[in-house]
């Protein structure tokens, strides 16, 4: 039960902080230095930190169906039945995949497990919260009130491949948030915060989806039961946190922008700090 209990606040913290550029990695790996599952496999932690993103993602699909589903219904007021494809909605589809391209060659050829080993630790964390923090206060002073991109449909293959380039930052220093890296990169090619969000939660459905599946393979599917609950939980809390969330997040930068999560990045970054010299963690 205990564990349980464990994983619905790691699903809060998930649901919370994957779609707020606030670094959902770098809030896990610090909650699980104070909280921590007892009992439970080697490996079960690496695996369920990931997995629970699922959640998540769900959360992308269901607020966002409409948008990201191809297959349509033909207009019957004009006789048409049966289905058709939306040539919208592949182009997008194809700015996605390509987006993601630069994650992809980050995984082959192993630097992601590089990263894992060596920089996932409170120092490196609590950097990036602190440097990503500055990036985001800086580029909304810098940014022009006016986008050139308003509109996600007008997103092109090259602002996609740099968005992608862009993700490759939070794929290697945990703390950089993934939501983080790429809002900071279309907010600097001139995308609206609107269109940056939205995208970044599209860019992270196949992302997230590879990740998490790769971590499954690797754990295996030996669950116990303990462990299979546990992960459920942890899922379902995750999915449910982030439908509030992923409306909170829009609806707030329709009149606001990102330098309020700048500033409790740095914040945070400074306590983590604080808290390493003192010894705490």
């Amino acid at each position: 039960m205990l564990n349980i209990l464990k994983s619905i606040i790691f699903g809060i913290i998930e649901g919370i902080t994957e779609w707020l550029p606030i670094s959902s990695t770098g809030h896990l790996i610090l909650a699980e230095t104070f909280i921590k599952f007892q009992g439970l496999s080697e490996g079960f932690w690496d695996m369920f930190e990931v997995v629970i993103q699922l959640g998540a993602i769900l959360a992308v699909v269901i607020l966002y169906f409409k948008n990201i589903w191809p297959i349509k219904k033909k207009d019957s007021k004009h006789g048409d039945k049966g289905l058709k494809l939306d040539k919208d909605i592949l182009k997008l589809w194809g700015k996605i995949i390509v987006g993601c391209i630069p994650a992809v060659i980050i995984v082959l050829l192993g630097i992601d497990e590089y990263a894992e080993e060596h920089f996932y630790n409170p120092i490196c964390i609590s950097i990036m919260l602190i440097l990503v923090g500055i990036a985001f206060i800086v580029i909304e002073s810098l940014k022009k009130k006016d986008s050139r991109v308003n509109d996600i449909s007008k997103l092109t293959y090259k602002d996609a491949i740099i968005i992608g380039m862009f993700q490759l930052i939070a794929a290697i220093f945990p703390g950089t948030s993934r939501s983080g890296a790429t809002i900071i990169g279309a907010l600097l090619i001139g995308i609206s915060r609107t269109v940056s969000a939205e995208y970044t939660f599209y860019l992270a459905i196949p992302a997230m989806v590879g990740a998490s599946l790769l971590k499954l393979l690797k754990f295996g599917l030996g669950f116990t039961g303990e462990e299979l609950a546990v992960l459920l939980v942890g899922t379902i809390v995750s999915l449910a946190v982030s439908m509030l969330i992923i409306k909170f997040l829009m609806n707030y930068i329709k009149k606001h922008d990102f330098k309020v999560f700048g500033y409790y990045r740095i914040a945070l970054g400074i306590v983590v700090l604080a808290l390493l010299f003192a010894g705490v963690i």
